[in-house]
């Protein structure tokens, strides 16, 4: 009984190291999740949302952006991010994947990694604030 009791502890306990260390790599880019979350309302069309991701001189263009999805059914095709580099203070972070736009069941698909986004930190926040 003691046997099992130790197997079922050992087993707990590596399945616990496994849970933190996908939590740990999934923290430890926050300007790369930053952008990811943006991309991700934006082709939900939430204005709402994408405002909050965007730094203040960058929201009039996200919005503006979105609104060029507004006709169209969008969503993202393998998205994954990262952090590339820095420039006086702001991240570089680059994607992978597409954003994918539907219109009268023709797609168009939309290339992320054309982009290099700049992402600022605005009151704890990461936050969007364009792209080259």
């Amino acid at each position: 009984m003691r046997r099992l009791l130790v197997s079922v502890l050992i087993c707990l306990w590596i399945f616990a190291a496994l849970l933190s260390a996908c939590g740990a790599a999934t923290s430890s880019d926050p300007a790369a999740r930053a952008v990811e979350g943006y991309l991700t309302v934006l082709v939900d069309k939430d204005s709402n949302r994408l405002a909050a991701l965007s730094c203040a001189t960058w929201e009039t263009n996200a919005l503006m952006e979105l609104d060029s999805f507004q006709a169209v059914q969008t969503r993202l095709d393998g998205l994954v991010c990262q952090t590339t580099g820095t420039d006086t203070g702001t991240a570089l972070v680059t994607c992978k994947g597409k954003i994918v736009a539907t219109y009268n069941n023709e797609d168009q698909e939309l290339d992320l990694s054309v982009h290099t986004y700049y992402v600022v930190q605005e009151g704890g926040e990461y936050l969007v604030c364009g792209y080259r």
